[in-house]
């Protein structure tokens, strides 16, 4: 099969789709939609989001210190399209886009209550880049409601129903095809944790 060599881009995918909370100096808080997030560390747990420098929640990180990754579901889609396309500056996207906020447990930014899933995050550091600012942010608390957990304590994605964007395109998830470590035989459940893996085992 051919391939097209292509100038570079963002062609990573796909990027999760995620609502992104911070607050201001007043105490009020804002949301922006962002798909340029990802997990960045695991101990201690970090992750790291980009916003264009024009953006008013960039300012508001910058000054807060902190963050909460809220994790949205296709039934939201619209609402997240929303707060993606109108500034905080002149609107409160909790009030126009129908989000109820609640109280973080480690930091002042409000979690949205309609998002399964919110991780509360504090600043460890700030890069600048090109047209984006990078922050890295430690997880210092994590909500997810009982509904989407399976007996295990697990997320059910099946139930969690997250977003992912493609170019400029909203996407949902497929179903699941297989756990980590499959195709070398081995355990069929393994927790994500990095002292699991073993000087014995293939690590990409």
């Amino acid at each position: 099969m051919a391939k097209q060599l292509r100038e570079p881009e963002e062609a990573l995918y796909p990027a999760p789709v995620v609502l992104v909370t911070c607050i201001d100096e007043k105490g009020r808080s804002n949301i922006i939609t962002l798909a340029w997030v990802g997990i960045i560390c695991s101990e201690p747990p970090m992750i790291g989001i980009s916003i264009r420098p024009s953006r008013y929640s960039n300012s508001l990180i910058k000054e807060s210190k902190e963050f909460v990754v809220n994790i949205p579901t296709v039934d939201l889609l619209r609402k997240v399209d929303y707060c993606g396309t109108v500034s905080g500056k002149t609107v409160d996207k909790f009030k126009e886009a129908g989000f109820t906020p609640e109280s973080a447990a480690k930091v002042r930014s409000s979690l949205i209550k309609e998002c399964p899933v919110n991780i509360e995050c504090k600043l460890k550091q700030q890069l600048t880049l090109g047209v984006h600012d990078l922050f890295l942010g430690e997880v210092v608390a994590i909500h997810t409601t009982e509904e989407i957990l399976n007996e295990e304590g697990k997320i059910d994605y099946a139930k969690a129903k997250p977003l992912v964007f493609n170019q400029g395109e909203y996407w949902n998830l497929g179903k699941k095809l297989e756990n980590y470590g499959f195709s070398q035989g081995r355990i069929k459940e393994i927790p994500f944790k990095s002292e699991l893996i073993g000087e014995d085992q293939v690590v990409a």
